[in-house]
């Protein structure tokens, strides 16, 4: 413990130190006001305005035993840590026994619980898919504590995403939807539901960031909230300060498991659409869009190679058989700027903006390619969801005679031609073509950028090689032009990939 005293004076001199900043600020220099919101008295009104339209959920699992031995079930029911339930049921099951030993009683019952709210009066209601999954009964409790069972409408698992309806003799008090774009960082928001099943609580803190992806899914665009949510506030609504729904809260990161100020919500301009999808009687399904394209970063060396001013976009790494942006003109080595008239500054956005552009509409795609921008137009299909987005390599070249078994060493890399000793070390296909990379030397550019003996390299500088002398040509062409790195286009079992390796190392 420091002392009270030496915490006094670290203090002091804290003091002291900004003011002595602040006296060194120009008169010249004016610090406008920022233009935000100013903080609420309180959200009081607010609260008792919006929390007769969130529930909470409890679901019922029976969980089998295994093949009809020994029980494969957790010891206790799945409550939420902290639930006050938790040591109610602890007490039940162990009383009198070891830990671990319990009687035969047969399948049991898991129960969890979760949180939803009200988007239509006729009793609809949003919620996280992993609420609700593998769930044998769903019990939704609104907010004057009226038990009503539940059946799921839809769900989307790759949003996390599920509706339900309940059956009600009145309207229930439904909330509406808010733009989640319009949003600012520093934007006070309220998260109302369930933690460890407490029933309705209410929480408040700021929008902390945008667009964070937290790797839980294709189309991750999370907003982040310092609102406190815990276990049981899923599937709860996170709401601006005018009541209307902005997100979804549906994951926090902690390493104990409780709230410490970092917390996701699904924003709802995404989530509004996939529940009007969910709820469209036809058939409960989201539609998505495909443009049938497999994508990598642009990095600053693959910027620099391709002529683009800085790292930004979606490289187009090899295309799918008869997808939509084959069929548009498309091409590996392409970098794609703009879709549908939306920047693409990150790869990541781009699977979601395809996604979420309504199946057979035409869009305007800006590519980058031969250092100069273009325009092509793609119809948009419609996303198979057992396809998968990625190029798959289909359209195998015709098996040509290879007699090219010279070895060029450049860039760190040992070179050679395709041979049969090299197809059966590496296990290469009868129609490989390209240049094999035999080893990789351990300090090089190469190495660093994951290349790997085995690897074919079908371009260079987006150029077809079929030989080591015509990629250390393509090389020596690019030093000679004075880039910094070169675009090599490398297959590795079957899946194609660019590399863009540094050109001022011996």
């Amino acid at each position: 413990m420091v002392p009270c005293r030496r915490s006094t004076l670290m203090r002091r001199a804290v003091v002291a130190a900004t003011a002595a900043f602040v006296l060194a600020v120009p008169a010249a220099v004016v610090i406008g006001p920022a233009m935000a919101r100013p903080a609420p008295d309180g959200f009081a009104d607010l609260a008792a305005r919006l929390l007769p339209s969130v529930v909470n959920i409890s679901t019922t699992q029976t969980l089998k035993t295994a093949g009809g031995g020994e029980q494969d079930v957790p010891d206790m029911p799945q409550f939420p840590p902290g639930s006050p339930f938790e040591k109610f049921f602890h007490d039940f099951l162990d009383h009198g026994m070891p830990k671990g030993e319990h009687p035969d009683l047969g399948p049991r019952k898991a129960t969890s619980l979760g949180s939803g709210f009200v988007i239509d009066p006729a009793g609809y209601i949003v919620t996280n898919n992993h609420v609700i999954a593998d769930a044998d009964q769903i019990t939704v409790i609104l907010h004057d504590n009226t038990n009503l069972k539940a059946t799921v409408v839809g769900r989307d698992t790759k949003t996390d995403i599920a509706l339900l309806k309940v059956k009600t003799d009145k309207p229930l008090p439904a909330t509406a939807w808010g733009n989640s774009d319009a949003a600012r960082v520093g934007d006070w928001v309220l998260a109302i539901g369930n933690p460890f099943g407490l029933g309705g609580s209410v929480t408040a803190g700021i929008l902390s960031a945008r667009q964070r992806d937290i790797n839980s899914g294709p189309y991750d665009d999370f907003l982040q909230t310092d609102a406190p949510i815990n276990r049981g506030n899923s599937g709860g609504p996170m709401f601006n300060m005018d009541g209307q729904v902005i997100g979804i809260n549906t994951a926090i990161y902690s390493p104990s498991g409780g709230s410490i100020g970092i917390g996701f919500a699904i924003p709802s301009a995404l989530a509004k659409e996939i529940v009007v999808e969910l709820k469209d009687e036809a058939d409960h399904t989201v539609h998505r869009g495909w443009l049938g394209v497999r994508i990598q970063a642009v990095t600053d060396e693959i910027a620099e190679s391709l002529g683009l001013v800085k790292a930004r976009g979606a490289l187009v790494a090899s295309l799918s058989d008869k997808g939509p942006a084959q069929a548009a003109g498309i091409q590996p080595g392409d970098v794609i700027l703009k879709f549908d008239g939306k920047d693409v500054d990150d790869m990541r956005q781009l699977p979601r903006l395809v996604a979420e552009t309504p199946v057979n509409k035409a869009v305007a795609v800006v590519l980058w390619r031969k250092r100069a921008e273009t325009t092509v137009q793609v119809k948009i299909a419609k996303l198979d969801e057992s396809d998968q987005q990625v190029a798959s390599a289909q359209d195998a070249p015709k098996k040509t005679a290879r007699t090219e078994t010279a070895v060029v060493k450049t860039l760190g890399l040992t070179l050679s031609g395709i041979t049969p000793d090299l197809k059966d070390k590496f296990s290469l296909g009868d129609d490989a073509k390209g240049v094999v990379v035999v080893d990789v030397a351990k300090d090089s550019s190469a190495a660093d950028r994951g290349v790997h003996p085995g690897d074919l390299i079908m371009e260079a500088a987006q150029e077809e090689v079929k030989n080591p002398q015509e990629l250390s040509s393509r090389i020596d062409e690019a030093k000679k032009s004075g880039r910094k790195s070169i675009l090599l286009l490398v297959e590795r079992q079957g899946d194609l990939h660019f590399v863009a390796l540094r050109l001022d190392q011996s």
